[in-house]
């Protein structure tokens, strides 16, 4: 009996001592001894091996900032995407919303372009991956901020943070898809996941527009399981479109003409038209009621038990949804003036109804009837109330929805590039149209 315990510890020390896992499933950073060349988890390989998906084939990243989570998506053999892994975020400041200005403590949010030069081994939190952002969307709008990364140390300014044992297989994936052959990991940040509930739950917001624009992306990725190629002009977003005739994407000049494949534009209308149905609902369900998206600190709030007894720079944030609510519009109007009153009121000073609309702006929210040309709860359900982007026949109060693209967002202009990496592959750069490249649709 004594010889079989022995057998089966030894037996249970080669199987952990192959993957280099703990006993719950996560790395033993203690015991990493080169954290660049690491392998992925043994979980891990034999789950890719499961889904058909080559070792080193392409991966992409998406964010959900409201849930907190962290997703990795990668190539199977046919090409088609699947989720590979996924993470919780162990912090991210400042609330929903794109990053607007240095030192606003925003995380960003949309498209980003991440190369071999992007990844940094020597990083003071652990490991890290720069966002890339400024991308060109963000410089063509005058938006700022440098060092934006997906690091270690669960500790944020800014920046997705993540434990060091989920940093190191992150950096991993990344790695080995370069060494694969793959030039640029498309990076897709989100507030939320873009489904017709969250949307509406969401149509009170200053960033409303914004989002719409990030939706056509994600709905692309949702429909053909591939990355969408991304470009910029008019200063917005477009999706997978093929640019007609001598027309070129420029970030700040007037889109091109621009095509839409037939099977993607049919694949589309039909995911609108059930988005449609879903938003409808969705409105319904909600009955006028308003989402309170919670502050940074009330997030921390949540999870105030996972510092004890840590380094005081382990930081976690916590998630929205944890945090925050739905709420009957005089409530929401309360938790507002509260929450402006404690973060805009000096010692004896009385807030005027100019002091709380400047705040509101400052907070990034629409409240109720603060001021003149601030909408009311009652114009914001109307307004929301019509049909969702990329209906037929929008409203005056609708912008169009930006029309679809084809081009790599990258990093130009007067925005800083990364130097070359000795992992970035000269040979695998993707070719020009004149040079064969042929449009992603024509394999899908």
């Amino acid at each position: 009996m004594r010889l079989r315990h022995i057998a089966y510890a030894l037996l249970m020390a080669t199987a952990l001592a192959g993957c280099n896992d703990t006993i719950d499933g996560a790395i033993d950073v203690s015991k990493v001894k080169n954290k660049v060349e690491q392998p992925l988890p043994g979980r891990i390989v034999a789950e890719m091996q499961k889904k058909n998906m080559p070792r080193n084939s392409p991966i992409m990243i998406r964010v959900f900032k409201e849930e907190g989570k962290m997703e990795i998506w990668k190539a199977k053999a046919d090409n088609r995407f699947d989720k590979i892994a996924d993470y919780d975020i162990c912090a991210w400041s400042g609330k929903l919303g794109p990053k607007v200005k240095e030192g606003d403590r925003q995380a960003p949010e949309g498209f980003y372009n991440l190369t071999p030069a992007h990844l940094n081994p020597n990083s003071k939190y652990y490991l890290a991956i720069n966002t890339g952002f400024p991308n060109r969307y963000d410089a063509v709008n005058g938006r700022s901020g440098s060092n934006l990364m997906i690091h270690g140390a669960c500790s944020s300014s800014g920046c997705y943070s993540m434990t060091d044992a989920q940093i190191l297989e992150i950096y991993a994936f990344a790695r080995d898809a370069f060494r694969g052959g793959q030039s640029s990991v498309q990076l897709q940040a989100f507030p939320f996941r873009m489904t017709a509930e969250n949307m509406a739950r969401h149509r009170n917001s200053e960033n409303f527009e914004f989002w719409k624009m990030l939706k056509a992306g994600y709905d692309n990725f949702e429909v053909t399981k591939r990355p969408p190629e991304v470009n910029v002009c008019e200063k917005k977003y477009v999706f997978n479109q093929q640019a007609q005739g001598s027309g070129q994407f420029s970030a700040a000049a007037a889109c091109p003409p621009m095509s839409t494949p037939p099977a993607l534009t049919a694949a589309l209308a039909s995911y609108e038209k059930e988005y449609q149905v879903a938003y409808a609902k969705a409105m319904d369900k909600l009955d006028g009621k308003l989402w309170y998206e919670p502050t940074e600190a009330e997030r921390k709030a949540i999870v105030a038990e996972k510092r004890k007894g840590r380094d005081l720079a382990y930081a976690p944030t916590g998630t929205s949804l944890a945090a925050g609510k739905l709420v009957e519009p005089e409530e929401f109007e309360k938790l507002m003036a509260a929450r402006l009153a404690k973060q805009t009121a000096k010692p004896g000073q009385i807030l005027t109804a100019s002091t709380q609309a400047s705040a509101a702006k400052q907070g990034r929210v629409v409240l109720p009837g603060t001021a003149p040309g601030n909408r009311s709860t009652m114009s914001v359900q109307t307004a929301m109330a019509a049909p969702a982007p990329g209906a037929a026949a929008p409203t005056a109060s609708q912008t169009a929805r930006p029309q679809p693209d084809m081009a790599q967002a990258t990093t130009t202009g007067s925005v800083p590039v990364p130097a070359p990496n000795p992992l970035a592959y000269a040979a695998v750069q993707q070719p020009t149209e004149t040079e064969g490249k042929k449009p992603f649709w024509k394999f899908w």
